[in-house]
């Protein structure tokens, strides 16, 4: 079964509809709530959208947070591809989506960006509205009951998108998981080049891309790929950094340093306790500075393996 995404010219009543939802949302979360906002397109005066409210919340603790929302009707999502970002879904009378997030994360202005941007700037909302309108012609932007979302519709957009935050100027460090096509085909760019020259073979794991146990994220500064890393979720306890490099051009700004925090901070939210990495020992000061020690690597069968390299590792 598939079913269409409808787009509607902009409602006056969705400000109203998001006023009224967000008092229920203060309500529950309580002291707990740093700021709510109405996020996506129908927030945005003149802008044709999907009949759904997206609402962004900042909050000090999102733990324990999936229990309290489900009083009023929300069920939780996952976190999609966004690191420290918990999704939401309410249908109602009205489809509601929440996007949580805790407070100071780049997600939220990023999304603000945006969403002031298109206010003030009538040609780009006319492009962006027409956009929308050319993904629909496409077969796949239709939902099908074995998709977990409106792939290519969401895709699509990614371009404009990058192109709107340039404008509003977002700079901040951005952590998230490899979705984009662009991400894609920089995540192979950087593996190839930092890792698999070296070798002179092409690279024969790309075959993660598309493995549960392996997980691949991205770094950004604004909207520029300086990061990349892959993820083994070895066992339920222990990770493994196959591998993690920012680009030439980005190196001593510390981005390095905060790229593989997150990843650690990502990890222990999971419920790891261990990181492992084989260090080359010109990377050895960078892991000894973040308190990894001499650790044995708790896997020794990839044919990549280099003799030199120095196994070490971290309890989180």
């Amino acid at each position: 079964m598939r079913v269409e995404i409808k787009i509607e010219p902009y409602n006056a009543e969705w400000p109203k509809i998001f006023e009224d939802e967000a008092a229920k949302i203060k309500e529950v979360l309580q002291d707990n709530l740093v700021a709510i906002h109405h996020i996506g397109s129908t927030s945005v005066p003149g802008l044709s959208s999907k009949p759904r409210i997206d609402i962004l919340v900042a909050v000090k603790n999102r733990l324990g947070t999936i229990d309290t929302l489900k009083q009023i009707g929300y069920e939780y999502r996952g976190e999609f591809n966004v690191p420290f970002h918990y999704m939401f879904r309410k249908r109602v009378r009205f489809e509601f989506n929440l996007h949580m997030y805790d407070e100071n994360h780049a997600d939220i202005e990023a999304q603000l960006l945006f969403r002031d941007y298109l206010r003030t700037h009538a040609d780009d909302r006319e492009q962006y509205t027409a956009l929308k309108l050319k993904l629909l012609q496409d077969e796949s932007s239709f939902y099908r009951e074995s998709q977990s979302s409106f792939a290519e519709y969401t895709l699509g957009k990614y371009e404009f998108i990058t192109n709107i935050l340039n404008k509003a100027g977002f700079n901040n460090l951005k952590f998230t998981r490899c979705t984009y096509h662009k991400e894609w085909e920089m995540a192979k760019q950087l593996r190839q080049k930092y890792f698999f020259d070296k070798h002179a073979i092409r690279d024969p794991y790309t075959w993660t891309f598309n493995h549960k146990e392996h997980q691949h994220f991205i770094l950004y500064k604004g909207t520029e790929i300086v990061g990349y890393a892959h993820i083994q979720l070895f066992t339920k306890s222990q990770a493994l950094i196959r591998i993690i490099v920012i680009t030439d051009e980005m190196r001593k700004h510390g981005f390095g340093k905060e790229f593989l925090q997150l990843i650690e901070k990502w990890l222990k939210e999971y419920g790891y306790s261990c990181i492992h990495a084989e260090s080359t020992i010109e990377a050895l000061p960078f892991y000894k500075k973040l308190g990894y020690i001499n650790m044995p690597f708790p896997d020794t069968g990839e044919e990549d393996q280099r003799t030199t390299d120095i196994a070490v590792g971290k309890q989180l």
